[in-house]
């Protein structure tokens, strides 16, 4: 293996891997792409013929490497594609890895649209005296895409889209959100609202991540709801229209969402849907591309505005309970000082009674009452005190010894006593 070209996600890996082929059509330079969520076992038989150039996601090379499939000592190029997000907190662990098992003598490409000063540092690990190549300002976006915002409440996102897609006729929509989950529920409903659309994201298995791409490049699919793993470096011709249904919460990767659009010399737009807990991430953005974006308005979508309700929200004054009863007596119609003091007293009275009963609760059993009760056939006695005999019927009742009987049975020889 000559070049090993490592990418984020397997949808730009057989990206990549096509371009190579056509690139390299009229050159005798073998070539293959292996990356996870489909069996090893082809990837493993097709390696064993011999590949020049091999394309793959970190994982699944070095699953390979384990497997001694793939030998890594005699690569003469290392090609990092979006290498920003290669060299984040998720990948660099397995690059790191992937580095060790490399020669030592070798020529080290890194190619990205964003490179914030943390990954340039973290690059010279890697990098010896590299030299710098910029097609660009840093961190500009492609001046061919128009960027503007709509501010619109956080619940009526949904609802703006799909005005936006019916309204204009739109054939072809990338809309980004935050959550896989986010993602399968936006395409749903955009699905109740008769436009068709999917969802590409993590959780999906790779072949209807892959059938859910190919069916928006040709056309079948009018909106394709996605998380970043759409953003980096996916190639979809002539796209007009990108959406940030939620911004980002890394500035660098709204440049790479928008980036989906105005390729290749075509124009393209780049709008986003900003509720009230999206306007700091707005601005970290407009600070990182140097340049405040466009706000436009929508009639019946501004921010602020509930939807097909025009009375204002009713005022709640404070609850007035009706009296129990309404002859009630004169006490009740006190001063409101006094009746206060009373409902106090009463209170007072009523937490007296209850510590009492709660007292009287944990009293021994064998404790007689305050006040002795006496049936009508009691003769006079309290049946509240424990029981206490009297003298005669304690004696009365004392038990008598039994009287041992003599046993009729009678005595074996053995033991009886001979006679004198």
């Amino acid at each position: 293996m000559r070049c090993l070209i490592l990418t984020p996600t397997r949808e730009l890996a057989i990206q990549v891997h096509e371009s190579v082929k056509t690139y390299g059509k009229h050159i005798p330079l073998r070539s293959f792409v292996v990356y996870g969520g489909i069996n090893i076992n082809p990837q493993i038989e097709e390696l064993k013929r011999g590949v020049e150039i091999l394309v793959a996601t970190p994982g699944r090379l070095l699953d390979l490497v384990g497997q001694k499939a793939v030998n890594l000592g005699k690569v003469q190029i290392l090609v990092l594609d979006e290498a920003d997000r290669m060299l984040d907190m998720g990948f660099i662990p397995d690059i790191k890895r992937i580095i060790a098992l490399l020669p030592a003598m070798r020529q080290t490409l890194l190619f990205s649209a964003t490179f914030s000063d943390e990954i340039r540092k973290l690059s010279s690990q890697f990098l010896k005296d590299p030299a710098t190549v910029e097609v660009a300002r840093r961190n500009e976006p492609i001046a061919l895409v128009t960027q503007y915002v709509h501010l619109i409440d956080a619940n009526r996102k949904r609802e703006l889209l799909s005005h936006l897609v019916k309204k204009n006729d739109w054939e072809q929509v990338l809309v980004f959100t935050k959550t896989k989950h986010g993602a399968n529920r936006l395409a749903s409903q955009l699905q109740k609202d008769h436009i068709n659309a999917d969802a590409i994201h993590g959780n999906k298995s790779q072949s209807a991540r892959i059938r859910a791409l190919d069916d928006f490049k040709a056309g079948k699919v009018k909106v394709l709801v996605a998380t970043d793993i759409a953003a980096r470096g996916l190639d979809i011709e002539d796209l007009p229209h990108v959406v940030n249904f939620d911004l980002p919460h890394v500035a660098e990767d709204y440049v790479h969402r928008i980036g989906r659009t105005g390729r290749a010399g075509a124009t393209g737009q780049a709008l986003s849907l900003v509720c009230a807990e999206d306007r700091p991430l707005l601005g970290a953005i407009e600070r990182l591309i140097n340049r405040k974006i466009e706000v436009r308005h929508v009639d019946g979508f501004e921010a602020g505005r509930v939807a097909g309700r025009s009375e204002a929200p009713r005022s709640e004054g404070p609850r007035r309970e009706a009296p129990r009863n309404a002859a009630a007596p004169a006490e009740s119609r006190a001063p409101e000082g006094s009746r206060k003091g009373g409902e106090r007293t009463r209170r007072g009275g009523d937490e007296k009674r209850r510590s009492r009963e709660r007292s009287e609760e944990r009293t021994p059993r064998y404790q007689p009452s305050a006040a002795p009760r006496a049936s009508g056939n009691s003769g006079g006695m309290d049946f509240n005190k424990p029981y206490e005999p009297s003298p005669s019927a304690a004696a009365s009742t004392e038990p008598e010894q039994p009287q041992r009987r003599k046993t009729t049975q009678p005595i074996p020889a053995l033991f009886r006593k001979k006679a004198a």
